[in-house]
């Protein structure tokens, strides 16, 4: 009887101490059964929690000092260009719109589980297209409409950016150029926390968006100041030997690197300032085409994940394309339908 009336006590002063710690905003691990009683979760479980703070195991938490209440993501899509100004086939050797359709098919899958952990975030996935077919960009709204977010289709007229592009570029390099210039533009002129810019061959993971927001908030938080994420781990890097430093974001590790190609998330914030160095990529080709947005790369961190969390689905031999370790047949299978 009095061992029962003993344990009675044990576990109300218990709750009460637990109670005490939630007001406090302390988190208590209990070691021996895996689990956090303040949080109400096994520690396998995401213990974050967004836009107020990160926590990682045994590394403890960081206050989040920028939540994210909205994303915008647009993707360029061209289904008629295969790679831009070669001859050379893809991974899987499909009709460049198989990669368009997939890599959409990919994003409204990592959307829509980012929309059911982030309820409170707006998402709106916006595809702005040049020189597609009707019948492609029937196909294209269809894929959206699985979407359950905000969203359109916007096809460019090309016409409009030949006073602004200088001359000698080639169809497909004036197209990339006119796509990605207004791309920008959208990202200045309507309001949005992140941005997201995506090219139309990049397949992501199911858990691609909800670890890129967590890991946003973590590293804006962590560097106290604005950051650049891409979302794959390009093997091109791997052939510099340039020293970085790797660290932990919500599930997967992050490496610091200089350079990338033109797939990459960041604020509104950063795009803002820093969009007359972005908009040369939409008025000239420089070599490598990138160039503007890896000096803004010096003044930022800019970070990859490990492992990958989209791949870019360029030719087998490219160092430019398919990322290391990662099922790549398994993501393309998974976003046929």
């Amino acid at each position: 009887m009095k061992k029962l009336e003993k344990s009675k006590k044990n576990n109300l002063f218990k709750k009460i101490f637990i109670k005490i710690c939630r007001i406090l905003g302390f988190e208590i691990i209990d070691q021996s059964n895996f689990h956090s009683p303040t949080l109400g979760k096994n520690l396998n479980d995401t213990l974050s929690t967004q836009g107020k703070k990160s926590i990682t195991i045994p590394m403890g938490q960081i206050n989040i000092k920028k939540k994210v209440r909205s994303l915008k993501i647009i993707v360029r899509a061209c289904t008629s260009e295969l790679i831009m100004d070669q001859n050379k086939r893809r991974i899987f050797d499909c009709e460049k719109n198989e990669y368009t359709f997939r890599t959409l098919r990919s994003l409204v899958k990592a959307v829509n589980k980012a929309k059911e952990k982030f309820e409170n975030i707006n998402f709106e996935l916006i595809v702005t297209d040049t020189n597609s077919p009707n019948s492609d960009l029937d196909i294209i709204r269809e894929i959206l409409k699985k979407s359950e977010i905000k969203n359109k289709v916007i096809s460019l007229n090309l016409n409009e950016f030949k006073n602004r592009i200088k001359n000698g570029y080639s169809k497909a390099k004036f197209s990339n150029m006119a796509n990605f210039y207004n791309s920008l533009l959208i990202a200045k002129n309507e309001e949005a926390d992140l941005i997201y810019f995506v090219e139309d061959d990049y397949l992501h993971s199911i858990d691609s968006m909800v670890e890129m927001i967590f890991s946003y908030e973590k590293f804006y938080s962590l560097f106290s100041q604005e950051v650049i994420l891409l979302p794959s781990d390009y093997p091109y890097l791997y052939t510099k030997d340039e020293n970085t430093k790797v660290y932990l974001g919500e599930k997967n590790h992050w490496r610091l690197v200089s350079e990338s190609l033109v797939t990459f998330m960041t604020s509104k914030t950063l795009i803002d300032k820093h969009f007359s160095e972005l908009e040369i990529m939409g008025l000239e080709w420089t070599d490598p085409w990138e160039r503007p947005l890896h000096k803004i790369y010096n003044s930022y961190p800019c970070l990859s994940p490990i492992p990958s969390l989209a791949v870019h689905c360029a030719n087998i031999n490219s160092i430019f394309g398919i990322s290391p370790f990662v099922n790549l047949k398994k993501l393309w299978d998974n976003n046929e339908n």
